[in-house]
């Protein structure tokens, strides 16, 4: 008789990326192997902690990134001022959520490129929330990539 071999598949929650802006915040997650990132949502940032409440309320994310912005010296950037405020924020509302910062110099750059690579029109690529939540899944896709 022969023994069916019995797999343990271990579900780890998603990653979820933040490109946190003064007026939008894109957003991107992994799957839930964790194996790849796709973009997900633009959101007003007024709005973002009530988004991030209701998402984490009902998805399975165990880990969060922030896109932490630089000078190409290395030091900060002037917007990480707002960021270390929401920062604040998050961590009251979710104490036990880790949370990572990510350097997220060039991501702008590099979702502007990803799209023109992608064949995407001129008008599409104009549309700042696209950019946002694609510079959010550039962050997470480097984050996966060194860890």
């Amino acid at each position: 008789m022969s023994k069916n071999p019995t797999f343990n598949l271990t579900i780890v929650g998603r990653i979820l990326a933040i490109d946190y802006g003064r007026k939008r915040t894109g957003l991107a997650v992994t799957d839930p192997l964790r194996i790849s990132a796709g973009p997900l949502e633009t959101v007003a940032t007024k709005d973002l902690l009530q988004w991030l409440k209701t998402y984490l309320g009902k998805e399975t994310v165990d880990e969060v990134v922030i896109g932490h912005p630089r000078q190409m010296n290395g030091e900060d950037s002037e917007s990480m001022r707002y960021i270390r405020q929401f920062v604040t924020l998050f961590r009251k509302a979710f104490p036990n959520m880790p949370l990572y910062e990510a350097d997220e110099r060039f991501t702008s750059v590099l979702a502007h490129k990803a799209m023109i690579d992608g064949g995407m029109k001129k008008k599409q690529r104009q549309d700042k929330a696209v950019v946002d939540k694609l510079a959010a899944c550039i962050i997470l896709e480097d984050w996966l990539a060194r860890n």
